[in-house]
């Protein structure tokens, strides 16, 4: 995985540095976006590995529609340099590096129940005052965490599961 990502972010610094100097970016990430989901696929992901497939094919496959020109140029030399199963990694590092210009944060919050609309506003509001950048907020349920939640920002993971209490409170009586 980790040299995976450092193939990788190369790549998408160009991509993003492209999309900047076009005024793309949210073009560019569909397109990353498409283009993982397809390279990502396994009947997808066999076909681009073999050794038949004709760069321009494998262009046409992973391309949406409405691509852009430097999109499909792109996609050629990742075809040409045979990083073509770095897509999702290259899609991911974009996102990032489209964040960091955005000045967003992506947080994660994950609950042990559906929280309510006004709970994750009140979440929200904290993380954009702790951050100093707008949040953005992707929620899951995993039931294993009995209550609470537990919240990752990047960087920043806040555990306030009660699993997590639970396992620091076992691990204080152990010492």
């Amino acid at each position: 995985m980790a040299q995976a990502l450092t193939l990788a972010r190369p790549y998408a610094r160009a991509a993003h540095a492209i999309a900047r100097q076009e005024g793309t970016a949210t073009r560019w990430s569909e397109a990353l976006a498409f283009a993982a989901r397809v390279a990502a696929d396994p009947q997808a992901h066999a076909l681009l590995g073999h050794p038949q497939l004709g760069r321009a094919d494998a262009v046409a496959l992973l391309s949406p529609d409405d691509a852009s020109e430097s999109v499909r140029d792109f996609l050629r030399l990742l075809a040409d340099n045979r990083r073509l199963p770095l897509l999702a990694e290259i899609a991911g590092l974009y996102e990032e590096l489209r964040a960091e210009d955005e000045r967003v944060v992506r947080a994660r919050v994950t609950s042990a129940a559906v929280l309510p609309a006004a709970e994750l506003d009140t979440i929200r509001a904290a993380l954009k005052r702790r951050f100093g950048r707008e949040v953005e907020l992707e929620t899951a349920v995993d039931e294993s965490l009995i209550g609470g939640a537990v919240i990752d920002a990047g960087d920043v993971v806040i555990d306030g599961s009660l699993r997590g209490k639970l396992s620091r409170l076992q691990s204080a009586l152990v010492q």
